[in-house]
């Protein structure tokens, strides 16, 4: 039965990685075009037909919204084949839609997977996020401290120079201060327009240059990163950011019953976590799609939190047999 288990267990490893696969190429058909609705309808549709022929019982727990607001990856959908194990689905299907349609770098299509009841169901909300990756002793971060002393824990941890730190954080007003902090404490930044579950989940590769990521993004993209940095023994907090009564009401209707609590990364994704993400336009984390006579290539991550391995995995497609994303 266990080796049953594992090999059930490969299986949707692989299968995750098909659902990113056809995401990143729906949306990839539409680069640099200026519409971003169109990027990210061709990944939710590519995403959806996909999940229906993995063999789960599967309910989306973070998705596109709340049902009646969207068609399809509403939270609470039913998805999968329905005769497999009962699983969580957290996914989206574009992250970084108006990367895609100024062909800027790093949007992903992201996907994990749990056993049910294993990822927090939050609404498409903010929150106050920070993470590290791998090897760092426990609780080297901590979301109450202030960020300088963040920065000299993290630097101490690492043995290096605080200035030689690399922070990453969203481009955004609402972060003046933290940005203001950080450079007061020395360390350097690198800014991103988009794409906070990529800037996220990048502390988990050294190649990346980051070493901290701070700031307030998506909260559904927090569980996303808290997914793929538990498969690599990352560390991360979250707390929600509640800015008016309609948000408030959000996080109730979800469940939340403590809007002020401190997330760790196993309240946000627990379990057996599957985690996979396609390029769908260059970055520093993986490639985008590229495009070739009759195909295109992709190129995907996936990580398993029972073993700590991440796999990249290089997709060739060929369009002329079927749809070219088996």
């Amino acid at each position: 039965m266990a080796k049953q288990s594992t090999l059930l267990d490969r299986n949707l490893t692989l299968e995750t990685v098909r659902v990113t696969e056809a995401a990143a190429i729906a949306a990839s058909r539409f680069m640099g075009g200026g519409d971003e609705k169109a990027a990210d309808q061709a990944a939710v549709e590519a995403t959806g037909d996909t999940l229906a022929s993995l063999t789960i019982d599967g309910t989306v727990r973070i998705g596109e919204g709340l049902e009646g607001d969207v068609p399809r990856l509403y939270v609470g959908e039913k998805v999968g084949a329905g005769d497999g194990p009962k699983m969580d689905i957290a996914i989206v299907p574009l992250e970084g839609k108006s990367i895609v349609a100024r062909g800027g770098p790093n949007a992903l299509s992201v996907f994990a997977l749990t056993e049910d009841g294993g990822f927090l169901s939050v609404p498409d909300i903010y929150m106050d996020k920070i993470a590290v990756g791998p090897g760092l002793p426990e609780g080297v971060v901590d979301l109450d401290a202030a960020a300088g002393e963040n920065l000299a824990n993290v630097a101490e941890a690492k043995n290096v120079a605080l200035a030689d730190l690399v922070v990453c954080i969203l481009d955004r007003p609402r972060h003046g201060q933290l940005i203001s902090e950080i450079r007061e404490a020395g360390a350097r930044i690198r800014l991103i327009l988009d794409g906070d579950v990529a800037g996220a989940i990048s502390v988990a590769r050294p190649a990346s240059g980051v070493d901290i990521y701070m700031g307030i993004g998506g909260a559904p993209q927090g569980v996303l990163a808290a997914a793929g940095l538990r498969g690599v023994g990352g560390q991360m907090q979250g707390r929600l950011v509640l800015r008016n009564a309609d948000e408030k009401a959000l996080a109730a209707t979800a469940g939340i019953e403590d809007a002020e609590r401190k997330y760790s990364i196993n309240d946000m994704a627990a379990g057996n976590v599957t985690f996979a993400a396609t390029g769908v336009t260059y970055g520093a984390m993986l490639e985008g799609v590229r495009t070739v006579s009759g195909g295109a290539i992709t190129q995907s991550m996936v990580v398993r939190s029972t073993t700590g391995t991440i796999r990249y995995i290089e997709g060739h497609h060929d369009f002329t047999r079927g749809n070219g994303h088996g």
